[in-house]
């Protein structure tokens, strides 16, 4: 995807969003429950994780080829802090089995960084060839 910048400043801005009206709109509904902590660690995981998207975009730019990386962070924001979200709000417990492949996919997405970056690195001072 050659638009990581646009995708992670929209993820970026709903994690601004969402961690706000879980704050405000929700705190109620999320203290009764007791799911204040579960909304916020997947908000807090998704803005993380948006900036990582920006960050795909910048090196896109630059060369480094990150779209594994993006993948991975697009898609585990969306298992990960998406099942966090929808367990926090509604409560059925077997999305807790769910979340576990989010977070497997934002680590996919951070390996996926390391390796691109390293092949960058190795192929700009000569050591690939």
């Amino acid at each position: 995807m050659k638009n990581w910048v646009v995708v992670g400043s929209v993820f970026g801005a709903l994690a601004v969003i969402a961690g706000a009206f879980g704050a405000h709109g929700l705190s109620a509904r999320l203290a009764e429950r007791g799911t204040a902590a579960t909304f916020e660690t997947g908000a807090h995981y998704h803005l993380v994780h948006a900036v990582a998207l920006t960050l795909c975009g910048v090196l896109e730019r630059i060369g480094l080829r990150v779209r594994l990386a993006g993948h991975g962070f697009l898609w585990g924001i969306v298992v990960f802090s998406g099942s966090l979200y929808v367990l926090a709000l509604t409560g059925p417990k077997w999305l807790g089995a769910i979340t576990p492949i989010g977070g497997t996919l934002l680590i996919v997405g951070w390996l996926a960084l390391a390796h691109a970056a390293w092949r960058s690195s190795r192929a700009t001072s000569g050591l690939d060839e």
